[in-house]
């Protein structure tokens, strides 16, 4: 939007006149290797930090994240592009953040915090900030895994004629429009009751509700604290898939790790289907970052509040513009989980038309569903004392261990499944939280892949034709609503995700449980 365009502007001239001119030598000093996947930044890699940074990296992925240092170590541009780890270390120098800010193995460079962060930020601190950058613009964009009856064999002769009916069923594409019937007041209620008013409205299983992280409902939302052009943009999507890395999957189970908590979660068998589904806000999301990031902008001026990058625009937790942010970015994600709860409605359909099957026939149960845009006040220790943090999570993934309150009862011995989407035409992972992660990542681990190149460096770069011939030479079925728009995120455009998980499950922050592989892709 514009007002995104001009703040993102504005920060351009900010972001590089903070940092001191160093040669990349100088930068590397400040890097230090703790243990083969995890690196400490150490203080003064940018101005005012006030904790140390930790990125979880290993050797494969490692040179990507330091040829952007050294890119930018190297330029005279004043073109405000950061990389990543300056970006984790200028999020280290908020006021109000504990601990460490934290990189993961699938972190790249994005507005304010990078993709891939995590931060803390102490609640009895009058100081202590909440910042949209460390959210994101598709707040509550996030992941939902549906399992199936059905083998990989029962559907090979159907594979087409299922992804074509998964394809007329979800709305995707830029600027889709929503199948399931809205009016404002509908809206009204879906922001305050999230996927409460999807089981009420008949789109939603009661059961679904209990497979899904806040059970689907952020009870601090308040839909007075959304603008009306927010509402605008999002009543016309609800149930949408909308574009870009977002995605509807057919899948199939292709190797388990864990056989006693894959078969908690109801993957039985190497071959079982299942569907990922990868969406978030859509506009009223976007939008509500949008505007608080404006308000921020005033708020920030008057509390005197100093960043490295204006990207970081924030406010403190308890002032005006805080709270407004907070239940107006609450509200965002209740509108995301009805939106994933209305594909799972829309996707049920597919399958049950196509087989012939009630969906509780197939046995079509919800996983799992998870945020990887969002900020949440937790319980978490610090330095052995329980503290309330408000945990900003931005292409990051709560991943709370066994026992936790907060996971579902089926879920109590095995850990919180973590849904770890990979690109398109790639494998994809399910993850459970651990008790080192708890302790060191504030229970989060990584998202997927993350970007290698950019958008535009991917459309100069690669031909959609290539792209989409390649699926195909893999036996996967693909039906896009923009071919051109392949380019952007083609396996090319990302880091290995087994690469991801591999260092997330090798340093302990999370464990490999189940490895599925795409058979069916539908984008926007």
């Amino acid at each position: 939007t514009t007002g995104a365009v001009s703040i993102s502007t504005m920060a351009a001239s900010s972001s590089q006149s903070s940092l001191p001119a160093r040669g990349y030598e100088d930068e590397l000093a400040f890097l230090k290797q703790e243990t083969p996947y995890r690196w400490r930044i150490d203080l003064g890699f940018v101005p005012q930090m006030r904790v140390p940074g930790h990125v979880y990296v290993n050797e494969a992925l490692q040179p990507l994240l330091w040829s952007e240092l050294r890119q930018f170590a190297g330029s005279s541009s004043t073109s405000g592009f950061l990389p990543a780890l300056k970006q984790i270390a200028n999020v280290a120098a908020l006021p109000g953040i504990v601990g460490h800010s934290i990189g993961l193995p699938d972190a790249h460079s994005g507005y304010g915090f990078a993709i891939g962060n995590v931060a803390a930020f102490d609640m009895d601190d009058p100081d202590a900030v909440v910042s949209p950058g460390g959210v994101g613009f598709d707040i509550n964009c996030g992941v939902r895994l549906l399992r199936t009856n059905l083998t990989e064999a029962a559907v090979a002769d159907r594979r087409e004629a299922l992804a074509q009916s998964l394809f007329d069923h979800i709305p995707v594409g830029v600027g889709s429009q929503g199948v399931i019937p809205s009016s404002s007041d509908s809206l009204q209620r879906a922001l305050e009751l999230g996927m409460d008013w999807s089981v009420r409205e008949g789109y939603a299983w009661a059961e679904d509700k209990e497979h899904c992280e806040e059970s689907g409902r952020m009870l601090t939302a308040s839909p007075a604290s959304v603008s009306a052009r927010a509402k605008k943009r999002g009543l016309p999507q609800l149930g949408t898939l909308g574009a870009g890395n977002h995605y509807a999957e057919i899948q199939v189970v292709d190797r388990i790790f864990d056989k006693r908590a894959a078969a908690q979660m109801g993957l039985d068998f190497e071959g079982q289907v299942c569907v990922l589904l990868h969406s978030g806000s859509r506009g009223l999301g976007h939008q509500v970052a949008t505007d608080a990031l404006l308000q921020m902008e005033r708020a920030m001026g008057r509390d005197d509040i100093r960043v490295n990058d204006r990207q970081l625009a924030c406010a403190r937790i308890g002032s005006a513009e805080g709270k407004q942010y907070l239940q107006a970015m609450a509200a965002a994600a209740n509108y995301a989980w009805v939106n994933r709860s209305s594909m799972t409605f829309l996707c049920r359909q597919a399958f049950a038309r196509t087989f012939g099957a009630t969906p509780d026939d197939l046995e079509m149960g919800v996983v799992y569903d998870v945020s990887h845009n969002i900020a949440k006040v937790e319980q978490h220790l610090v330095d052995g004392k329980p503290k309330r943090l408000l945990v900003h999570r931005k292409g990051s993934t709560r991943a709370f261990p066994p026992h936790h309150p907060l996971i579902p009862l089926d879920y109590q011995f095995t850990g919180q499944p973590v849904l770890i989407g990979g690109t398109m035409g790639t494998c994809s992972y399910v993850l459970t939280g651990t008790e080192k992660g708890m302790a060191d990542t504030w229970g989060s681990t990584c998202h997927g892949a993350g970007r290698a190149k950019s958008r535009a460096g991917s459309r100069r770069q690669l031909d959609y034709t290539e792209v989409l011939e390649a699926l195909q030479q893999k036996g996967i079925s693909i039906r896009v609503a923009s071919p051109k728009l392949v380019m952007e995120e083609s396996p090319e455009s990302y880091k290995d995700v087994t690469e991801v998980v591999d260092t997330c499950h090798a340093a302990g922050i999370s464990s490999k449980c189940v490895k599925l592989r795409p058979i069916a892709v539908i984008k926007g």
